[in-house]
């Protein structure tokens, strides 16, 4: 069905915008006259012969950025609104609204007018016959696979409104672990950030002021002023390369993370050596590991499908990679508990709650026991990262100012005594 936007006048004189779907142009009309709105203009933007061209290379384009944000799935930002949005599907569904009803509630409450479209075409999508899964899974920048799937095991268990809720009690929980582990590691690159550009700023504009009335009394410097006069001299001639340089590494960096496997394991797999903070990570990636297992498994995800969406989720390849090794041997015929304990990933009590949970076929109530856990030490390990991590960003600033300050200061201490 196409859908229209429009500009029209309301009663008393005032103007509204908006759009509108409809069979025709004239339908679309007739609707707008029907709620008191005198048509100015009216334009399809979806569906039907009549769509406005456009040029070819924003299409591709559009295209392009369309396949990026399939691959990269739903950022922080969708999955808020995401989030929301199902809690109140959920909650409508659960108190026996039909579907579509439910969507066009959605519709109308919707404050954006990305999402207010999206799911305008969800519900055109199921009133021609689509599921709301297959629905769904056609906006991937905004439905992760994990939630497609599970919205489908909803459907075919006949528990719409409880997977629904499911999912939202999910999302929410990722959106706090990642605001608990985003939170730690703000703070020590701050630090790091203002500390630089402090550094940069003395040792380019103050530090060569004060060291050139020293080099004018034409005296020997001691080799920390020495020392300082070079390093000043490299900010203040080549303080743009610096700049560059750091940004063009930390470029570098990123796409080898991001477009080369083996680049990605190797920097996981460092990352989680690191003292304090390699424990904070692996305890999140662990703790999103035993939750969306649980949250997929209790929705009535098969195991293996379970474990290949787990896979992408868990945010380090370290534990994506022993995920995939689980799955493998799961298709073998193994239990999940065995190649967990002998992936080496995973902390052992981790193994071996799961080698309860299945052999109590409790195994859902396990996991998500374990995550649960592994929630309340990531507070505490966030707690200790940065209070480890303070004093230590002190020490090392005020290390760097105390060396600058005694290299400026003790040439000033000889000249005075002479």
């Amino acid at each position: 069905m196409p859908i229209y936007e429009y500009k029209a006048y309301a009663p008393g004189g005032g103007t509204k915008a908006g759009i509108i779907d409809a069979d025709t142009e004239r339908d679309a009309r007739h609707k707008l006259r029907r709620d008191n709105l005198h048509v100015h203009t009216l334009l399809e933007v979806r569906g039907g012969k009549t769509r406005r061209k456009s040029d070819p290379k924003e299409n591709m384009v559009r295209r392009v950025l369309n396949a990026r944000a399939a691959r990269q799935g739903p950022g922080a930002k969708e999955s808020e609104i995401i989030g929301g949005v199902t809690r109140q599907m959920a909650t409508l569904l659960g108190s026996g609204i039909p579907l579509t009803e439910t969507l066009s509630a959605i519709v109308e409450q919707s404050e954006q007018r990305t999402v207010e479209t999206m799911f305008r075409q969800i519900r055109e999508d199921i009133q021609s016959g689509s599921n709301l899964a297959e629905a769904l899974g056609r906006h991937p920048r905004w439905f992760s696979p994990l939630y497609v799937n599970m919205v489908h095991a909803g459907q075919a268990t006949g528990n719409l409104d409880t997977v629904l809720s499911r999912l939202a009690d999910y999302m929410q929980t990722q959106r706090t672990l990642r605001r608990k582990v985003v939170g730690a590691l703000t703070y020590p690159m701050m630090m790091l950030g203002i500390g630089f550009i402090v550094v940069t700023i003395l040792m380019a504009k103050v530090v060569p002021e004060i060291t050139q009335m020293l080099v004018d009394q034409e005296k020997a410097l001691p080799p920390p002023t020495k020392i300082l006069v070079g390093i000043s001299k490299v900010f203040q001639d080549y303080w743009w390369v610096i700049f560059f340089g750091l940004g063009a590494v930390s470029a570098v960096l990123e796409r080898f993370y991001k477009n080369s496997e083996k680049g990605r394991l190797v920097i996981d797999r460092n990352l989680l050596r690191i003292p304090v903070l390699g424990d904070l990570l692996r305890k999140a990636s662990v703790g999103r590991f035993t939750r969306t297992l649980s949250t997929l498994l209790q929705s009535g995800v098969p195991v293996i499908q379970s474990l290949e969406i787990t896979s992408s989720v868990v945010g380090n390849r370290v534990i994506s990679d022993a995920t995939d090794h689980i799955k493998t041997r799961v298709i073998e015929g193994a239990d999940i508990s065995t190649p967990l304990k002998a992936s080496g990933a995973f902390p052992s009590v981790v193994g071996y709650m799961v080698a309860v949970g299945e052999q109590s076929g409790e195994l859902e109530q396990m996991l998500d026991r374990i995550a649960g856990a592994y929630d309340e030490e990531i507070d505490m390990v966030t707690e200790r990262f940065t209070a480890l991590l303070e004093p230590i960003m002190i020490v090392f600033l005020a290390g760097i100012v105390g060396f600058i300050v005694w290299a400026i200061v003790q040439p000033i201490l000889e000249i005075g005594r002479v």
